[in-house]
This record gives C-alpha cells, structure tokens and sequence, in this order.
C-alpha cells in the first residue's frame, strides 16, 4: 500500500491505531465463516465518528476500498477485507453513550457488544429484544450491517424493527444521521435501507435503539422428540394453534450431543429438542402454555421439561446458544449455512439434508430457529484432508437449493456477503438485480465501500448490463435526488 496513505492513516488514528505488520494483519484475515481468508491491506483502529470520517474521506479521496468490522462474528464472509484496501475495525469505539429509560431509548457505539445493551437498562426492567447466539461477542454495528435477529425474533423481529437512528459516515466521507427519535420517522425509510445493507451502503458511528420493557411472565418449556419430524410438526401445531411464541428453536441430535459435551445443559438423549418459550400477562402465558405442551404431546413428544426456575431456563438457553461453537468438539471444522423455509416444509428440507449428510459422507448438525423456519445447517469437516473444504462448501451449497425448493430464501440473517452472492441470482432477476445496484450505486458511485460482497460479480456503478445501464455521472445524480 502506498506509503503517503499510509502515513496519512497514521496521522488520523495515531501509531497505535494503525496495524500494517503482515503477521498481525493476519488476525483480521477472516470472519466467522473461515473458510473465506483475505488479508487487508492496512487495519486502522478509530476511537471517534471524527476519526472515522476522515479515513473514509481519505479513501474516496485516493479511490481506495475499505471495509468496516466489528467483533467478527459473520457468517458469510460480510466482513471479509479488501487486499487492497484498509480495514476499519470499530472495535474502540465501545461507549454507552445515553440511557434515556423515560422514552425507551439507548444510544450506543457501533463497538458495544449486544448483550452489554440489555445490561445496562437491567436494573430499570427494560432489555434489547434482538439476541443472536453470539450475543456476548458481537457487536450492535455488526448487528447494524447484518439486520441481526436470533432466537427471539419470531416475535420481537430483527435489528430494524428496534433501530430508532444512526449517524453514518457515507462513502465519500459525510457524516448524516438516519431516522429519528422514535419508531417509523416520516419521510423516506434510508434508514431502513442501511440496516441490513451488509456493510456496502455508510459505516455507523451512533446508534439509538429501542427498549422493551420486561415481560410480566416468562414460561420456557424442552420437548424431546425421537425424530426431527415430530419435532417439525409440532412447530407447525403451535404456529397453526394462532399461538406466536416469543421462540422456538430446534435442535438435533448431533448438536445435542455437541452442547452437552460443551456447556453441560443436561438436555435429553434423543433425536431432537425443542425449546419452547411464551413471554407477556400472566394469564395470557399461562393459557397458551398448556396449549403448547399438548401441541408437543400430540406431535410425539416423548418428554417434556418445564422451566421451574431461571436457573433451569438459562440452562435450556445455554445451550442452544452454545450449539455453534460446541461443534468444535464433534469436528475439527465446519460450515454454517443459513437459509429459510416454510415451517411446513421443515420435515421434507430436513429428510434432504439427511440424505445429503449420508451422499457426501460429511456429518451435518441443525440447529435453527424454527418458528421462522431458518435453517442453519452446520456442515462438519477436516481441513487437513484433502478436499473436504472444498466439499463442505458445495453441500453448504446444494442446502441453499432445497430452501430455494421448498419456496424459501438463501439467507436468513447471516447476509449474503462474500458467500452466497453467486446464489443470488437464482433468487432475483437481472431486472431485479439491476435495480438494486443503483441503490448501491447513489450511495456508492465509485464502489468502494466493502466492494465485492452480496451481488455477483463484476456488477461496478457505471456498468449495471441491461436495460438499467446508467452512466457514472447520472448515477451520482441518484446520490443527490436521495
């Protein structure tokens, strides 16, 4: 990388917040999803928005790629840096910077980790709904970039449905601000265009986010189940009942087994577990409730286990949260994959993917959100045996195809990113594929933010083929219409 640019980084982000040594880069060379590597050209480390403006401006300036991280925690290679490029890793900026309990409110850093969110409002009895698995780890920008969910979002939804603003810094180095002080502001919705934009569209500094308040009631139940498909058709009895639990989730028996070795949740010997949970007025929980254990008992339910006490939920959570890293004690190394189906389609997805696991002789565990009927299918494998990485990857892939099959989506809150962005095409048109790069291209015209990732490639501003060919300057003019 050309030395003056490197001097001008370290100018803006001090000597300490610049890392250039080839063998430290090697730390920010992948995401969650390993099997992807890049190593970046230059990692900045920036302790305010002021900071992180002037490296983007800087790199408009030079034409130079760059890509915000935060913890790491992706699963599809959305973070992935440029090898050319500069790395901004938003790590420092980890500040809680208002609690504003009367109006529900809490204004953050992109580096505050999500479950220090729902911490610093406990005592108040409020709490951040979204609650992905890696919630003691990864970050609210990441969260931000990747509209993170988790178990909870059957009811509760994704970052977006809780994201009230932001300031982000655009790709040419303006600073703006985003939405407004409660749900829904008037106007159009950019602010719901940039969460879930993967990274591409602005880099967050400020985000204020919405707070729920403590449900009165909480009642968590496990379901055992000797097959997957008595545990699939229960999920679609409680959907079916008009019941919308605040989570269910599935699990199988290898991540079964791989929890328990983990963390020790004392889950049950069988093919399958559900975790069950109603949240909200005392009766209303309580009614619906025996509703679900007789859902369960009618779909083959071979042991049921109430929660008694919190000790005994957390322990149901521990570990299904555990589930993705306790697979390093079934296999050296694995695949995520994350898709969506009907629930109703659970039970035929699931038969495929068994008979998948036994064709490629590769053990694939599954745990999902079952509520919502995304899969994440973990796809195990031996790096140090030649050619099983590269398998892993093509079964990770055919399982997109069986969700595509059964009417579904390719991701469900893992992104797009460096990983399946090939695959889009098999769910858009090139119509649609067009028109959702000059989104991309009035904010980004010269494609320099986290280029790359989600649309296939080479899709450059400029040069969109098909009937929505528009040329550089036209497409800046998008940027000022916006």
């Amino acid at each position: 990388m050309d030395a003056q640019l490197l001097l001008a980084l370290e100018r803006i982000v001090g000597p300490d917040g610049i890392v250039r040594d080839e063998g430290e880069l090697l730390t920010y060379e992948t995401d969650g999803l390993v099997k992807l590597r890049s190593k970046p050209g230059v990692a900045v480390l920036p302790t305010s928005a002021d900071q992180v403006q002037r490296v983007v401006r800087l790199c408009h300036e030079h034409g130079v790629p760059f890509v915000a991280r935060g913890q790491g925690t992706g699963l599809s290679g959305g973070a992935l840096p440029h090898p050319d490029g500069v790395l901004i890793v938003m790590t420092r900026m980890n500040r809680i910077l208002d609690v504003d309990i009367p109006n529900r409110r809490i204004t953050v850093e992109p580096g505050v980790m999500n479950l220090d969110v729902s911490k610093a409002v406990a005592a108040a009895g409020y709490y951040y709904a979204p609650d992905p698995s890696s919630q003691v780890i990864c970050s609210i920008g990441g969260n931000l970039a990747e509209n993170s969910g988790g178990a909870h979002c059957l009811k509760y939804g994704f970052t977006v449905h809780h994201v009230l603003g932001a300031d982000v810094v655009l790709p040419d180095g303006e600073l703006v601000h985003l939405g407004g002080p409660a749900l829904d502001a008037p106007g159009l919705d950019l602010l719901g265009v940039l969460v879930g934009s993967e990274g591409t569209l602005a880099v967050a500094t400020r985000v204020t986010l919405n707070l729920l308040r403590k449900p009165a009631a909480v009642k968590t139940l496990l379901a055992a189940f000797d097959s997957t498909e008595g545990a699939g058709n229960a999920v679609s009895g409680i959907i079916g009942a008009g019941i919308i639990p605040a989570a269910v989730e599935m699990m199988d028996r290898v991540t079964i087994e791989a929890a328990e070795a983990a963390v020790h949740p004392d889950f049950p010997k069988t093919e399958a577990i559900l975790i069950v949970e109603l949240d909200g007025a005392e009766a209303d929980v309580a009614a619906l409730f025996s509703r679900v254990e007789e859902v369960c008992t009618e779909a083959g339910a071979v042991e049921i286990q109430v929660a008694r006490t919190d000790e005994q939920r957390a322990r149901f959570w521990q570990g299904r949260k555990a589930a993705f890293a306790a697979m390093g004690r079934v296999s050296p190394s694995y695949y995520v994959q994350d898709g969506v189906i009907p629930r109703t389609r659970l039970p035929e997805v699931l038969g495929r993917i068994r008979g998948l696991s036994e064709r490629s002789g590769l053990k694939i565990g599954n745990v999902f959100h079952a509520g919502d009927g995304n899969l994440h299918p973990l796809v195990c494998y031996d790096e140090r045996i030649e050619g099983q990485a590269d398998l892993a990857q093509e079964v990770a892939s055919e399982i997109l195809t069986y969700c595509l099959d059964a009417g579904g989506s390719i991701t469900g809150e893992h992104g797009v990113g460096a990983d399946k962005a090939e695959h889009l095409p098999k769910m858009f048109s090139e119509s649609d594929l067009d028109t959702m790069q000059l989104v991309r291209c009035a904010f980004d015209p010269g494609y320099i933010c986290n280029p790359g990732k989600v649309f296939p490639t080479p899709r450059l501003c400029g040069e969109v083929p098909g009937p929505y060919r528009r040329h550089p300057a036209e497409v800046a003019g998008l940027a000022e219409r916006l």
